[in-house]
């Protein structure tokens, strides 16, 4: 119960950091950015899975 009570005091704290500054309207912005990085990353380790499981069943006896 009290690890529920410290993650409830630091949800808040991060939610009064954003209302209280203008960290709230680049929110968006950094979210997209984000989103748009580890898509390309997932897309990279995808190929790259595909590529790789390719190669070693190419290379099997």
């Amino acid at each position: 119960m009290l690890k529920l009570t410290f993650g409830l005091l630091i949800a808040t704290l991060v939610a009064g950091v954003f209302a209280f500054t203008n960290i709230s309207t680049a929110v968006p912005d950094i979210a997209q950015i984000l989103f748009l990085a580890f898509l390309v990353l997932f897309l990279m380790a995808l190929i790259g899975w595909l590529l790789f499981r390719r190669m070693k069943q190419n290379h099997m006896p």
